[in-house]
């Protein structure tokens, strides 16, 4: 877009093609020499995501801050450290050359060499020479480690990844905002997301698609709009709600489901939710699930084929159980905040509000729970009881890192790339990081479980005292930490033994939790669990001691 003289040397015109680059974002001159002299390529493409953020049009310059040849034009001019007057003097050059009555839109742009590239009118934000370089080394040869009969290199896996993999992200937060970048890098442009949540303040120290203009706003919808913005050429399609909102047609539609949820409990129904999708008599049916999780230092990020490949169900037992408080000490000796909170949560909620349940996400509870725990703090001296920390105690919130987030959403998006491009074998199937004492990472294949309700189709096993009431059995259910139910309701045959909604059938019920096994069932006979928040019930074979 710019003139060049015949005896202009390579230099000259690197100096000439940079300090254009700075004419059409108008940026400071100061910053772009930095970036010349100083940080070579990323510094520029630093240079150029600070562009956008202040709201300047960078699309037009796209092309140079992530193709290769830009290297070479930041390596001259950080070898002669031309001093900034030069630099200044250019882009004053090139913004008079830019007025002339010459200059017009179908001028040529020139590459980094000087060299005529493409005509201006022809150039596309979304599709410009050389964007997937980098991929195409990946897409276009077989490597050592690829199956031949399952990757074939060329313009079909590249059409397939770019045109047609449809990818659904569960969860915007710390982990979801890293997926999405991730994707869009890699060249997927079929994105949707998934969340329930909006912004708070404590998101956007870690939480990068979001700044304190978006507080409020929901997740998901700031997270689509801000990738579309950044990178050309790809859509986000954002739902602001629970993933228990769309139907099995919904979830149909994609080819990979990537979760980065904070919540066991979404997991376990989203599985559930793609193992009953599964028809053995179309291969599409089968979707694979990555999971992604993060707590504190540690990590996990995890490949699924549902019905091939274990579940989120059968690895129950491998999650840290919950801190949890004796009830005496709440009730009576209250020593910590969170013991003020528990108790707000655990005693007086229900005491106050009686049937009605506890919503974790709403502010309004929060808030209720809040006050209450802090009143109660109050009476006992108890200092530090604030509103972060109910929401983290009532949620069971582990506190976030950043660079830990970064490093298991990569290796999501990574088995995400190998399963749609199959350049490569994916994960198989599980791979453990630890950043808590030095590094150390895992890679393990978890095994199905024959027994897992939701995968395995056996029955559970189950051996309790003829004695024992239903009250027993509910108690000892919700301690066993592979089975993680909360609110069970029993059947024997299609006859209900305890319902724990609606309030008229609970009441109804409630008579059979003080009656014995024994007098309820015989030895040998199946129980069906099921809990309001799993899609699927539980098979209990019940065996007298």
């Amino acid at each position: 877009m710019f003139y060049l003289r015949e005896n202009m040397g390579a230099e000259g015109r690197a100096i000439v093609f940079l300090g254009s680059m700075a004419s059409i974002a108008g940026l400071p001159t100061g910053n772009l020499y930095g970036a010349a002299k100083h940080g070579m390529l990323g510094l520029f493409r630093s240079l150029y995501f600070e562009g956008l953020a202040e709201g300047i049009n960078m699309n037009l310059i796209a092309p140079w801050c992530v193709d290769t040849p830009i290297i070479g034009v930041l390596q001259r001019l950080a070898l002669f450290g031309l001093p900034l007057a030069t630099v200044e003097h250019v882009v004053g050059a090139m913004l008079q050359a830019a007025s002339c009555p010459q200059f017009n839109g179908n001028t040529t742009v020139i590459d980094a060499d000087g060299v005529l590239a493409i005509p201006f009118e022809n150039f596309s934000i979304a599709s410009w020479p050389g964007r997937w370089s980098h991929l195409d080394k990946v897409l276009t040869r077989a490597g050592p480690y690829v199956d031949a009969d399952s990757f074939t290199p060329g313009t079909e896996v590249q059409t397939f990844l770019r045109e047609k993999c449809k990818v659904l992200v569960i969860g915007a937060g710390g982990l979801g905002c890293e997926i999405l970048a991730n994707l869009a890098m890699l060249g997927f442009t079929q994105i949707s997301v998934i969340d329930m949540d909006t912004i708070d303040v404590s998101n956007l120290n870690r939480q990068f698609l979001f700044r304190p203009k978006d507080v409020g706003k929901p997740k998901a919808t700031v997270a689509a709009e801000f990738i579309m913005n950044r990178v050309p050429g790809v859509t986000v399609d954002a739902y602001y709600g629970k993933i228990q909102d769309k139907d099995d047609d919904y979830y149909m539609q994609f080819n990979i489901v990537i979760c980065g949820l904070d919540s066991v409990d979404a997991r376990r129904w989203m599985s559930a939710t793609l193992v009953n999708l599964v028809d053995p008599e179309n291969p599409e049916s089968l979707k694979p699930l990555i999971d992604g999780g993060t707590e504190g230092f540690k990590g996990q990020a995890r490949v699924m084929l549902p019905t091939i490949t274990s579940c989120y169900e059968c690895s129950l037992d491998m999650l840290t159980p919950p801190t949890a408080f004796p009830i005496c000490t709440i009730a009576n000796t209250p020593r910590l905040p969170e013991h003020c909170i528990e108790w707000a949560s655990i005693l007086e909620w229900p005491r106050v509000f009686k049937d009605k349940k506890v919503d974790n996400d709403d502010p309004e509870h929060i808030q209720w729970l809040f006050d209450v725990a802090r009143t109660r703090a109050e009476k006992y001296n108890i200092e530090g009881v604030t509103w972060s920390l109910t929401q983290g105690v009532v949620k069971r919130i582990i506190p976030a890192i950043a660079s830990t987030n970064a490093i298991v959403s990569a290796a999501c998006c990574n088995e995400a790339f190998k399963i749609a491009t199959s350049t490569n074998p994916y994960l198989s199937n599980y791979m453990m990081y630890t950043g808590n004492e030095s590094i150390y990472t895992y890679t393990f294949e978890h095994q199905k479980k024959p027994e897992c309700p939701v995968c395995g189709g056996e029955t559970i096993n189950i051996v309790r005292p003829a004695a024992s009431t239903l009250q027993e059995m509910i108690d000892f259910l919700l301690e066993k930490q592979d089975l993680q139910v909360r609110r069970p309701s029993f059947s024997l045959d299609g006859k209900n033994l305890y319902l724990q909604a609606p309030p008229q059938l609970e009441l109804a019920t409630r008579p059979n939790l003080e009656k014995t096994l024994g007098e309820l069932l015989k030895s040998g006979d199946v129980l069906s669990v099921t809990d309001a928040g799993l899609p699927f019930s539980l098979s209990l074979s019940i065996t007298f001691e």
